[in-house]
């Protein structure tokens, strides 16, 4: 056995980025996983991942050690770091999560082993070599770079995304030194087809991922602003991008409602980095301000088709389609708008759950699909689940003469006796 073969790893935080990459991680080497919650473990060990990232069956065969007692995690050889980075509500970083976790951490750190901690929550240049660091030495009271050494690895999950799974993406990977850098390949390396890619420093690690998805932010802002323009020209998007796409280098971004973790997240870090030295990034921002403001333009456009004091029936809360994920999901935006216009809303989604709707949203989800008519039906979040019915379904749930909005341009005809009304 070779001494990569004998590391014990632990992986903290057991959400969306952690848990596919534990499970992974065990098939290759001993691994903890280790999350604060008792009832995150808990289901876990049921089998039962309210993410939907991991199958039941690879719950139920996974060698990988579930865990809420940070004591248990001592003495392993590389901890990785996957606690979620979000944003205050003046859209600063808000980096305590991570700070808490290195904390926890340090108290797990045997400097005879020189552990490598690795972190892969989006940060910004500098938070892992000068925030998480100087914790890791605090509370722990050993010498970096010398009695333990720092790594950073960007997630790139994709929730909902059978393709790009951790297991066939490219990992970027950055050591503070050659070796940690090396090491960290190794390791990554035996968990993922796509290879590695040693970054020049954890910082530029650190930059490529909070770029990735700033530019698809501002990519999509300017998708967006397009419909805008064309709207009142009294033309779809959709019908000019579907012209605009027979060019071989258009690049094809659809326009739509911009929450979640990642995308609508992300920019923020990028542009208070650069605020911190000076620069003031115009078009960050402008693709924020326009993607943040999405969901009130699109609820004006359907009010709009509507009478006054109309009963609307919103399918879709989460973020994005075929995911369970609430945060930051910007049908929140929609519902609330057209509650201000005075117009009745229901909301309906397949995969969220109501408690959370009720509790981070004060949202109430309906538990099945309604029997009764609704003037306008949007179709906000197109779920498989929604795709998948038969052939009128839901075209059947607004009364004649009523209003059916397709935001992500999911249903490609429509009754006769509806009006359909897309971007």
């Amino acid at each position: 056995m070779s001494d990569i073969d004998r590391l014990h790893i632990v992986v903290i935080g057991l959400g969306y980025v952690g848990l596919p990459l534990a499970v992974r991680l065990a098939a290759c080497f001993r691994t903890t996983g280790l999350d604060v919650d008792p009832g995150r473990i808990a289901e876990l060990r049921r089998g039962h991942d309210r993410t939907r990232e991991v199958e039941p069956d690879a719950l139920a065969t996974t060698t990988l050690e579930l865990v809420d007692d940070p004591a248990r995690c001592r003495g392993a050889d590389l901890y990785i770091v996957t606690v979620p980075t979000p944003v205050d509500a003046a859209h600063r970083p808000d980096l305590s999560l991570v700070r808490q976790a290195s904390e926890m951490v340090a108290a797990m750190l045997d400097p005879a082993r020189r552990p490598i901690v690795v972190y892969e929550s989006t940060v910004y240049p500098g938070v892992t070599e000068d925030e998480c660091g100087p914790i890791l030495e605090a509370v722990s009271g050993l010498t970096r770079g010398r009695d333990f050494f720092l790594g950073y690895s960007p997630e790139r999950i994709n929730p909902g995304d059978r393709e790009h799974r951790v297991d066939r993406i490219a990992k970027v990977v950055a050591g503070e030194t050659p070796e940690v850098t090396e090491r960290l390949r190794a390791v990554y390396g035996r968990v993922t087809a796509g290879g590695t890619f040693a970054a020049a420093s954890i910082r530029v690690a650190e930059a490529a991922k909070v770029i990735e998805n700033a530019q698809r932010d501002v990519n999509i802002a300017f998708v967006n602003e397009v419909a805008q323009i064309v709207g009142k020209l009294g033309l779809s998007i959709w019908d000019v991008l579907e012209a605009a796409e027979t060019k071989w280098n258009f690049l094809r971004f659809r326009p739509g409602l911009v929450g979640g973790h990642c995308i609508g997240v992300d920019p923020y870090y990028l542009s208070h980095c650069a605020e911190a030295i000076g620069h003031r990034p115009a078009i960050v921002l402008a693709g924020r301000e326009t993607n943040d403001a999405m969901g009130v333009w699109v609820a004006d456009r359907l009010a709009e088709q509507l009478s006054p004091r109309s009963d609307v029936l919103v399918l879709g809360l989460t973020f994005k389609e075929n995911v369970p994920d609430l945060r930051n999901s910007k049908v929140v935006d929609v519902i609330a708008r057209l509650a201000a216009l005075g117009h009745r809303v229901t909301v309906h989604d397949p995969l969220a759950d109501p408690a959370e709707a009720r509790r981070e949203h004060d949202v109430e989800l309906l538990d099945r699909l309604p029997d009764a008519y609704f003037d306008a039906v949007l179709l906000a979040v197109p779920h498989r689940a929604y795709r998948e019915m038969p052939a009128g379904a839901l075209t059947a749930l607004v009364k004649p003469g009523g209003v059916f909005g397709d935001l992500a341009n999911a249903m490609p005809s429509m009754p006769a006796t509806v009006r359909r009304w897309r971007l």
